[in-house]
C-alpha cells in the first residue's frame, strides 16, 4: 500500500465535500461529507439533535442517513449523480479503472437480500489511512466491535449502547507474561486495522504494533512490533482456528511479510517474505492455502506451511487489497483499486471466473456470510453490494449512501450485515437484517 503521507489525508477529505454542490442551501454550505467529528456535527442548522433512523422511519420516506433533502435546493438523485461523474479513484498504475471495464459481468440490480434496520448516529466509525478499510466486526447478530478514533469500541445493536474496549491514546502494555511479550507496550498507537473473533481482539498499528486483547479477560494479553522498518504498517490481520482448536492470526505489513502467530503459545509460528508490500492475506477453509494480495497487479496463492507459490493468479490491473474464501474452499474473491472484484476458481486458475465491477472506486473489502449463500464487497464510498453466489452472482443487491465506508462485517449467523460509515456530519453505524421468506406461515394467516 501506499507509504502514508498528508496529502494523502487530503486526497480522501477533498472527495467528500458536499460544498461543491454549487446550488446547495447557503445554509448548508461549509458541511462537508468527510473529515474528523465535532461535537457540533451531531446537531443540524436548525439546532435539533440529529437522530437515528429506524427502519419504520425509512419506511415511511426518511433518508436512511438522515440527510434533510427536502431542505436543499439538490435532489438525492441529482446528488449521486454529481458523486458518479466528479470522483476520482485512487490508482497507483494509471486508467486501470478504465482498462478494466472490458471483463466485467453484467449483473441485475435490484434484489433485496438485506433489510434496512437501523441508522446508529451515535457510533462514530472513523479511518485512519484511505486505503485500509478492516475497521468492523461482527461477532453476533448484536455485537459489533469498531474503530472511533483512539478507541475500539463495542455497539451493542439490543440495547443502542456504546462502550469501550481498548482506549490507545496513551499508554498501552501488557498485564501478562508471555515469553517474547512486548511489556514496555505503545504510546499513542495509530491503529490501522482491525480484527475481532473468538473473543480475541487484535490491533495493528502504523509502526508495525501488535496488541491483542481478550475480550473475556481483563488487560492486554500481549504486544508485539513486528518489524522497526521505516515502512511498517500492519495492513490486515485475520483471526483463524487451527484444525486443533488453536488460535492463530495472520498478520499483512508493508515491509513485504506475512506473520502467523499462535495465541495459545503467544508467539511468532511463521514469518513469509514476499517482493511487495502485503496488504490482505485469506487461509483457506482447510488452513492450506493463503491468499496473498498487495503492491502487485498479481494475486498469489502461496502454501500456508512453507510459503512458496503454488501459482500466481492474473488479470487485475492495480494494487489490491482485500480477499476473502468462500466457505466451500474451492472459490475465493479479490479487490482491487481497479474497480473490480475477481472470482477465482482451485480447480482452474488459468483465469477468473467472474469480475465484478464497482461504480465509483477501489473493492477495498470483501465479506462471505458463513452459509456461502452471500457475497458483500466495498468501495471506498457509498455503496456495498450483495452478490447471490448460489445463482453465479448474477443479481445483486446495491446498498447506496453518502459517505467513507470505515468496513463491512455479517454476523456469523448470517443474520446481520453492519456497515460503517466515516463522515464529518454523517457518521454513523449502519444496520442491515436479512430477509427471510417464511412460507411456512402462510397456511396459518
Amino acid at each position: 500500500m501506499s507509504y502514508y503521507q498528508e496529502d494523502d489525508a487530503e486526497y480522501m477529505a477533498d472527495e467528500y465535500d458536499m460544498e461543491d454542490i454549487d446550488d446547495m442551501d447557503e445554509e448548508f454550505r461549509g458541511r462537508d461529507m468527510s473529515g474528523s467529528d465535532s461535537d457540533v456535527d451531531e446537531y443540524d442548522y436548525s439546532n435539533n439533535k440529529i437522530s437515528d433512523t429506524s427502519a419504520a422511519e425509512a419506511r415511511s420516506g426518511k433518508d436512511i442517513q438522515g440527510i434533510p433533502w427536502d431542505r436543499l435546493s439538490i435532489t438525492r438523485e441529482q446528488y449521486r449523480q454529481t458523486r458518479l461523474e466528479q470522483y476520482k479513484n485512487y490508482e497507483n498504475i494509471p486508467h486501470s479503472g478504465e482498462e478494466s471495464g472490458k471483463d466485467c459481468k453484467i449483473t441485475k440490480k435490484g434484489a433485496s437480500y438485506y433489510d434496512f434496520r437501523l441508522n446508529s448516529r451515535s457510533v462514530k466509525s472513523t479511518i485512519l489511512h484511505f486505503q485500509l478499510r478492516n475497521l468492523v466486526w461482527a461477532t453476533s447478530k448484536h455485537d459489533v466491535y469498531l474503530m472511533s478514533h483512539f478507541s475500539v469500541m463495542h455497539w451493542s445493536s439490543l440495547t443502542h449502547k456504546k462502550r469501550e474496549i481498548l482506549n490507545v491514546s496513551g499508554h498501552v502494555a501488557p498485564s501478562e507474561k508471555h515469553p517474547g511479550n512486548l511489556m514496555e507496550g505503545f504510546t499513542q498507537t495509530q491503529v490501522s486495522t482491525l480484527a475481532v473473533k473468538d473473543n480475541l481482539l487484535v490491533a495493528g498499528g502504523f509502526q508495525g504494533e501488535l496488541i491483542c486483547k481478550h475480550l473475556d479477560r481483563p488487560g492486554i494479553s500481549f504486544c508485539s512490533r513486528t518489524t522497526y522498518d521505516d515502512n511498517a504498517i500492519t495492513n490486515a490481520v485475520e483471526i483463524y482456528a487451527t484444525p486443533s482448536g488453536a488460535v492463530h492470526f495472520t498478520a499483512s505489513n508493508n515491509d513485504c511479510g506475512v506473520r502467523d502467530f499462535d495465541m495459545e503459545k503467544y508467539q511468532l509460528s511463521k514469518h513469509f517474505h514476499f517482493l511487495w508490500p502485503v496488504n490482505h492475506t485469506s487461509l483457506s477453509p482447510d488452513g492450506k492455502l493463503l491468499i496473498i494480495v498487495g503492491d502487485n497487479p498479481d494475486v498469489m496463492l502461496v502454501d500456508s506451511d512453507t510459503g512458496k507459490t503454488v501459482m500466481p493468479l492474473r488479470g487485475h490491473l492495480d494494487f489490491s487489497f482485500a480477499s476473502a474464501w468462500h466457505p466451500d474452499g474451492v472459490t475465493f474473491a479479490t479487490g482491487n483499486q481497479d474497480k473490480t472484484c475477481r472470482i477465482w476458481d482451485v480447480r482452474n486458475l488459468s483465469r477468473s471466473v467472474a469480475v465484478l465491477k464497482g461504480n465509483l472506486g477501489a473493492i477495498r473489502s470483501i465479506r462471505y456470510t458463513s452459509d456461502g449463500k452471500h457475497m458483500a464487497m466495498a468501495e471506498p464510498a457509498d455503496f456495498v453490494h450483495v452478490y447471490d453466489v448460489k445463482n453465479g452472482y448474477e443479481n445483486e443487491q446495491e446498498i447506496d449512501f453518502f459517505g467513507e465506508i470505515s468496513g463491512l462485517s455479517f454476523s456469523p449467523d448470517t443474520e446481520s450485515l453492519f456497515i460503517g460509515v466515516w463522515d464529518r456530519t454523517y457518521g454513523s453505524l449502519l444496520e442491515y437484517g436479512r430477509r427471510r421468506n417464511y412460507s411456512y406461515l402462510d397456511s396459518l394467516m
